[in-house]
């Protein structure tokens, strides 16, 4: 039943270098080489098992794991941890209490109080995660300066700090987006979605120079990540580094080496939560005292584990989107409100710089937007429909509950003629439409004073 549009996606790659859809549920770069036979053959009985078998959105499946783990694994399941599997590596999804395990179902479960209390710790004061599953890349040589500007469609950052960069296929349209952090102009770091880590690498290396000019190595787990975040994240760290982390001195975008405790790190002033906070990279050998350190320093200023469940609920208040949800090959910069970090007059030919000044100047046809949601007791997962008038106008990319803010938030594609239009909106929940309206600025920090300051 899929050969046809298999056959065409496949037709078009070998043609024209791209299989003109987005064909990521059935791209072999969703597996790396930890996907061994002996994996693969447990994952394909325990698919053939449950051929008829419901897979609830909070449940995660136990075959062929744990396989990759972090030196912080054993330390972070005595806290509790309960786990999904990004890319291969076990990460934490929340933290229970002893006894308490998820609930699979459709509406919020078990895991909705516990997640709350993650989401308050980082807003009310600081909170620490581990970010192994991030996707890290290296890039180095002479060369590297000009491809990055070939393949990014940003404005190179400056020597000492990092930018966003949409990365664009020829069309114009996403097929990728990174921070990029320029760490002394002969090395560079991206950072990047861990799902896609192959398969952006697959474009990497497809668009390397010949010449041996530019390398670029896949870090994988040979780095590790931390990060904290919070009003009082500023103060944690200043306690276990002797480098100057101020706002004057360590200002919003910035990227330095210092140590944190014992560990040589590299940290980036960044969050994804959208709060003050910090992503720290340590090689694994040294994440166990790097973690420590924070922790101990964190004591006193009641610092809280959070889990992945809990970054969604805070990227969610600050209409974050996130790689292969919001941000897909099948919408442009403009459409996913990307075109910010364009920098369409750069000197430098970037990929799918014709085609993305042709969609700046036409405006695309859709635009993301965040939605608020009459919703009780089921917030939305993804794919839902998006009415507008009483008819079918868009599609939900993500969504959840957004602790904070105390508000069932929907993030989702509509026709720009309508993108405007704060109300008349329904969002459908498990076969029932909820009253929605458009939601312009972030319900947390709309200002970006917290994050800046």
């Amino acid at each position: 039943s899929q050969g046809g549009g298999v056959g065409l996606a496949l037709s078009n790659w070998m043609i024209e270098g791209d299989p003109g859809a987005d064909i990521w549920a059935m791209d072999v770069a969703r597996y790396g080489d930890w996907a061994t036979m002996a994996y693969t053959n447990a994952k394909v009985r325990e698919n053939y098992s449950r051929r008829f078998s419901i897979r609830f959105p909070n449940e995660e499946l136990p075959a062929g794991r744990p396989l990759k783990t972090t030196p912080l694994y054993d330390t972070l399941a005595a806290r509790g941890a309960q786990w999904g599997v990004s890319y291969g590596l076990e990460v934490p999804l929340w933290y229970a209490p002893d006894g308490v395990k998820d609930e699979f179902s459709w509406r919020r479960s078990t895991d909705f109080d516990h997640v709350a209390k993650e989401v308050a710790a980082v807003r009310n004061g600081v909170g620490l995660s581990e970010i192994s599953n991030f996707a890290k890349y290296r890039v180095t040589g002479e060369g590297a300066a000009g491809w990055l500007d070939r393949i990014f469609a940003c404005k190179l950052p400056k020597r000492g700090s990092m930018t966003l960069a949409p990365m664009l296929k020829d069309d114009g349209r996403l097929i990728g987006d990174f921070t990029l952090a320029n760490i002394d102009d002969a090395e560079w770091f991206v950072a990047g979605s861990g799902i896609a880590e192959q398969y952006h690498m697959r474009w990497f290396e497809a668009h390397l120079p010949k010449d041996g000019s530019v390398r670029i190595e896949a870090l994988g787990q040979k780095l590790t990540g931390l990060a904290i975040a919070g009003p009082k994240a500023r103060e944690v760290l200043a306690k276990v580094t002797r480098a100057d982390v101020s706002n004057a001195g360590f200002p919003f975008m910035a990227v330095a080496r210092m140590d944190i405790g014992l560990a040589p790190c590299f940290v980036g002033r960044v969050s994804y939560t959208g709060d003050l906070g910090y992503e720290i990279w340590v090689a694994p050998e040294y994440q166990r005292a790097a973690y420590q350190a924070l922790l101990a320093a964190g004591e006193e200023l009641g610092i809280g584990l959070f889990g992945s469940r809990a970054l969604n609920a805070l990227r969610l208040e600050k209409n974050y989107g996130s790689w292969a949800r919001e941000y897909r090959p099948i919408y442009g910069p403009v459409e996913a409100g990307l075109d910010r970090f364009v920098a369409y007059g750069k000197d430098a030919d970037f990929i799918g710089k014709e085609a993305a000044l042709a969609e700046r100047r036409e405006g695309g046809k859709l635009r993301l937007r965040a939605f608020i949601v009459d919703a009780a007791d089921a917030d939305v997962i993804g794919d839902e429909a998006i009415w507008h008038d009483g008819v079918v106008r868009g599609w939900v990319t993500s969504g959840g509950y957004a602790h904070n803010s105390k508000k069932s938030v929907a993030m989702g594609y509509v026709p720009k003629e309508i993108a405007d239009r704060p109300d008349g909106f329904e969002i459908e929940i498990l076969g029932q439409r909820h009253a929605a309206r458009i939601q312009a600025a972030p319900l947390f920090d709309a200002n970006f004073e917290r994050m800046r300051g």
